[in-house]
């Protein structure tokens, strides 16, 4: 039976442990000894010291003998800034920051949620094929944990990563493909006041180059932005240089290419127009997914709420999570909708009754994968 006060107890105690990206030590620990209490044979592998985090991912392994599908739940340790000292506040059927900082509900209601289903599981003695847990570090920024996870550790038919906005229901079915574009545009300086004709402006060059992309909202599977643009030394001096930092998305990896290939070309040609040289680094930021409904995690979440009578909902996503990496690596991982509103801001709430029900929802998801393999029986 779900314990909405002790999930709800359990979420004030996570939010309260700061874990800001690169600094997981102190929440890892604690989550480590969670695991173990409910009889998990608990890892940490060594991902921390590839990025520069103080911590490296959690692995958690709970066997099981009915053989049925052996299922990966994970969420992330880390939280963005400012994300030290937080205070919860209840105010009626939420829980709020106090203002001063997120909440951290992205994504301590998904480790939440897994580790009341463990207790639950083991509680209830329900059967299982085997149930492995990832708590990931730095997922916030560049998905550093799950790149860096040691893979030959887990053996997961299906994945589920709780990490999305969206009430329990949601399935997060399809996530782009993105690109990270570095631009550094070498100008030639000269005196901006004496004999500016004698110089390249960078920014100039630059500027134009970016008025003169398509950026934002391409279309309904592809963005692209510039986010970053920094140059110059003095206003008295034509900058000689300027460094531009960018991306493209997409679910479609071929409008993708033509995005990223359409932001590179602008910046050649407008290049070439002025004499300055263009330095462009192309990396791929992760790939994407989709999963169709007959998808395994897809089909258990299908299940699972159908059951629940919960309305599913099947949805894309702009942003990526651990499940690209997942994916990538030949696990199948769908993302589920946890209830978080406002995430990443000083707003950031979260409902009692999505605790509650992403607990429901993930504990029914153990018990498809069961019913599957009892139906495969007969």
């Amino acid at each position: 039976m779900v314990n909405s006060e002790r999930i709800l107890n359990e979420f004030l105690e996570l939010v309260q442990v700061d874990s800001v990206s690169g600094k997981e030590r102190a929440i890892a620990d604690l989550l480590k000894r969670k695991l173990s209490e409910i009889g998990l044979e608990v890892s940490e592998d060594s991902a921390g010291r590839e990025v520069g985090s103080d911590t490296g991912n959690i692995i958690g392994k709970l066997p099981g003998k009915s053989g049925a599908p052996v299922l990966l739940l994970s969420a992330h340790m880390d939280t963005v800034e400012p994300g030290r000292g937080v205070k919860p506040v209840l105010d009626g059927g939420v829980v709020r920051s106090s203002g001063a900082t997120v909440l951290g509900s992205d994504d301590k209601a998904g480790l939440v949620a897994i580790l009341e289903v463990l207790r639950l599981v083991q509680e209830e003695n329900l059967e299982h094929g085997g149930l492995e847990v990832v708590f990931t570090i730095w997922e916030e920024g560049g998905l550093f944990g799950s790149k860096n996870l040691d893979y030959k550790q887990l053996s997961a038919a299906a994945g589920f990563v709780l990490d999305s906005d969206g009430p329990p229901g949601t399935i997060v079915t399809r996530a782009p493909w993105q690109d990270q574009i570095g631009v550094t545009i070498t100008g030639r300086s000269a005196h901006a006041g004496i004999n500016p004709e004698a110089g390249v402006n960078a920014i100039m060059v630059a500027s134009q180059a970016i008025a003169g992309m398509k950026i934002g909202r391409i279309d309904d599977e592809t963005t692209s932005n510039i986010g970053i643009i920094s140059g110059g030394k003095a206003t008295n001096i034509v900058p000689d240089s300027v460094t531009i930092q960018g991306e493209a998305r997409s679910l479609d990896p071929t409008k993708l290419a033509a995005q990223t290939a359409h932001i590179c070309e602008a910046i050649k040609v407008t290049s070439d127009k002025f004499g300055a040289k263009a330095r462009i680094v192309v990396d791929r930021v992760y790939e994407g997914f989709s999963l169709d409904e007959q998808a395994l995690p897809v089909r258990l979440a299908l299940s699972a709420a159908k059951n629940l009578e919960l309305t599913p909902r099947l949805k894309n996503t702009g942003g990526g999570s651990d499940a690209n990496i997942f994916n990538s690596k030949g696990i199948a991982a769908a993302v589920l909708g946890i209830g978080m509103n406002k995430v990443h801001t000083t707003e950031e709430f979260i409902s009692l009754a999505d605790l509650s029900g992403n607990v429901r929802y993930l504990l029914e998801i153990v018990r498809a994968a069961q019913r599957l393999q009892q139906g495969q029986q007969h």
